[in-house]
């Protein structure tokens, strides 16, 4: 490695051991290179850095993550999480307010939001809020408090004292299992509290997993399946967990 090259990232390193995170345009600016040099100099250390959603952040993981890795779970089932999110993407009116969770699911959802159509989106997370942000005519409310490396989401009493003042329409959640016996569950500990608070402040309440989903349990329960009005999955859904939803009371919606 280049001793410039070995400069410049341990100068990265200071900037997030103050801030956490650093936006790739940000860090850019601070070493006066391009963002593909940052790119490149980011790839080069994997070990040290992690990049996701136009954001650098430390390469390692938080305590609660239980094995969680963001980087390799968002590239798993990719065609699957997007048919879940076209199947969710007809509950969004134009006015309304919306919670989107974190994970690698809720991304695509985003990506569909239509642009200028007065959404006011709720949010936590980095790689939803780099989508949404960029969506003309949509108003983003981020929940604060501290960096998650794991989720690369935020949590803590400052993003509840936010969401609890909030109005939503419909809550977007997503899950890392859904088991009939066990309920719904995620990988984060972090997550639960938000998780959980806006679904109680919500009017109508999805659950948007895809079906490699179902049978899968994770460490940490945030609901029962019954807590949801809707679940938006892809056609791959077996016949069982057609029935699990229906004995739920919720509604299934499929591309």
């Amino acid at each position: 490695m280049s001793k410039k090259r070995e400069s410049r990232l341990d100068r990265i390193m200071g900037l997030l051991e103050t801030h956490g995170f650093l936006r790739l345009k940000d860090a850019a600016e601070c070493l006066d290179v391009s963002e593909m040099t940052v790119r490149r100099d980011i790839a080069a250390s994997e070990d040290r850095f992690t990049f996701l959603g136009g954001y650098i952040s430390p390469a390692r993981k938080t305590p609660g993550g239980m094995g969680y890795i963001l980087d390799r779970e968002r590239a798993a089932h990719s065609d699957l999480k997007q048919a879940a999110s076209q199947a969710a993407i007809g509950l969004i009116r134009p006015g309304e307010t919306v919670f989107l969770d974190c994970g690698t699911t809720i991304p695509y959802l985003a990506s569909l939001l239509p642009a200028n159509s007065d959404i006011t989106v709720i949010c936590y997370s980095m790689n939803v809020a780099e989508i949404v942000c960029k969506k003309p005519g949509t108003r983003v409310i981020m929940l604060g408090g501290l960096y998650e490396v794991s989720s690369a989401s935020f949590s803590g009493p400052a993003a509840l004292e936010t969401l609890r003042g909030m109005a939503i329409n419909t809550a977007f959640l997503s899950a890392g299992g859904v088991h009939d016996e066990r309920g719904v569950s995620c990988s984060n500990f972090h997550e639960v509290d938000i998780k959980q608070l806006a679904l109680s402040r919500a009017m109508t309440k999805v659950l948007v997993v895809d079906s490699t989903k179902f049978d899968s349990i994770k460490p940490v329960l945030f609901g029962q399946l019954d807590d949801f009005d809707i679940v938006c999955c892809d056609n791959d859904i077996a016949e069982n967990h057609i029935g699990q939803i229906e004995r739920a009371g919720a509604t299934l919606r499929t591309p």
